[in-house]
């Protein structure tokens, strides 16, 4: 099969504020287009159809690479290995599974994403037991539905939740709260000094996200479909 490739002009390594441009001129896919261009890339490695596939998905990876961004890593290296998944993704998405590919493709975007970050701050040295990591994608989110998020420790209560909530030592809860403290890179953070440009403003449209929209909707068919056949 020959290889994927995103054109060496469409990069987030050079002009990050450029690409998010870009890849908001891409529009997603119908679901019978979808079908189709899978299909072609499937049975005859069609790599035209491979090539719109990962154009019309490039937002949601942009998506779920922010989501990451208080890990201390510039967002353009979050999304070049997030797009990375997303080509792995359509190399082994089968259309006649009955999913949509940005529902698919979720997973590996993630997992790409996730190792980057966990090389990246050379997890072997914190540990690199399940726990460990659940710990260390976890406990942000759990901060703020508990809205203990700041700079320094944690109270000891909130740190009795988190490690009653992800079943780990409470140690565990602090050291990681250290680790991670450095401060998050603002969403509404200018693109450049000069600028007025803001984060939000490329990756989010004035409508509901198409991808999030789609998500949800695939989730929610595929639940029913599992209990209409329980």
């Amino acid at each position: 099969m020959a290889a994927l490739a995103i054109d060496g002009e469409l990069t987030p390594d050079g002009n990050l504020s450029r690409y998010l441009r870009e890849i908001r001129r891409f529009p997603m896919l119908e679901l019978n287009e979808e079908q189709n261009l899978a299909q072609r890339w499937l049975k005859k490695n069609d790599l035209d159809a491979g090539h719109k596939l990962v154009t019309s998905h490039l937002r949601l990876v942009a998506k779920i690479a922010m989501g990451y961004r208080g890990y201390g890593l510039p967002l353009g290296e979050l999304i070049s290995q997030g797009n990375v998944g997303m080509m792995q993704a359509i190399k082994r998405f089968d259309p006649d599974r009955g999913f949509r590919l940005a529902t698919y493709a979720m997973w590996w975007i993630r997992a790409a994403i996730q190792e980057y970050i966990l090389h990246s701050w050379s997890l072997v040295k914190m540990g690199t037991t399940a726990a460990q990591k659940k710990l260390f994608f976890n406990l942000r989110r759990l901060k703020g539905q508990m809205q203990a998020i700041d700079d320094g420790d944690m109270t000891p209560e909130a740190v009795t939740h988190i490690a009653q909530q992800l079943n780990v030592p409470e140690e565990d809860v602090v050291n990681m709260n250290r680790r991670l403290a450095a401060k998050d890179h603002s969403l509404n953070a200018p693109l450049r000094d000069e600028g007025e440009d803001q984060w939000q403003d490329l990756l989010v449209d004035e409508n509901e996200s198409q991808e999030t929209a789609l998500v949800q909707a695939d989730e929610l068919a595929h639940r029913r479909r599992l209990l209409a056949d329980a």
